[in-house]
């Protein structure tokens, strides 16, 4: 698994263009059943991966924490939305809250998540390809491609079962 989550960047940047073009057609004209490919495809792919392996994700980004994340955090940690935003988080750029560092605070050596019952929305739903309208989050899509093999392995899939 290493070295896949090691040439994953690469191979991301080589299909790039290839996947930009193929998502701009979808956006164009999505097929009536894009949501039951993609879910068919999310599914087959994390049969396939095991995040606990990987954990790409918690290790290289970090999510945007709602507000809503915020509470439900804090109060596992039995501590004001305060303390906790002034203990893990910052605001970034787009005046979002976001993890003050990556690797991910919360992730044990283990690859396991010490809040993974609380954790935030954006963790839940990563890497967003088992989403309705999916051809809505190609941008994002785009760059979970080089974080997330599955994703990178759905995005395949896609490209040979969806004719445009």
């Amino acid at each position: 698994m290493e070295s896949k989550i090691e040439s994953l960047p690469k191979q991301a940047k080589d299909k790039h263009n290839e996947n930009k073009k193929f998502f701009a057609k979808l956006k164009k004209k999505p097929p009536k059943n894009l949501d039951y490919v993609m879910q068919e495809l999310h599914d087959e792919a994390f049969e396939k991966t095991d995040c606990l392996t990987c954990a790409n994700c918690c290790k290289t980004t970090g999510p945007l924490f709602t507000d809503k994340d915020i509470d439900r955090i804090s109060k596992h940690f039995r501590q004001k939305p305060q303390q906790f935003i002034g203990q893990y988080l910052r605001i970034d750029e787009d005046n979002d809250y976001v993890l003050q560092k990556v690797p991910c605070s919360f992730l044990g050596g283990d690859n396991y998540c010490s809040i993974y019952e609380v954790r935030p929305k954006a963790c839940r739903e990563f890497p967003h390809t088992d989403r309705k309208k999916f051809q809505q989050i190609s941008n994002l899509t785009l760059k979970n491609v080089a974080i997330c093999p599955a994703a990178f392995n759905i995005v395949e899939g896609m490209k040979k079962k969806i004719k445009i």
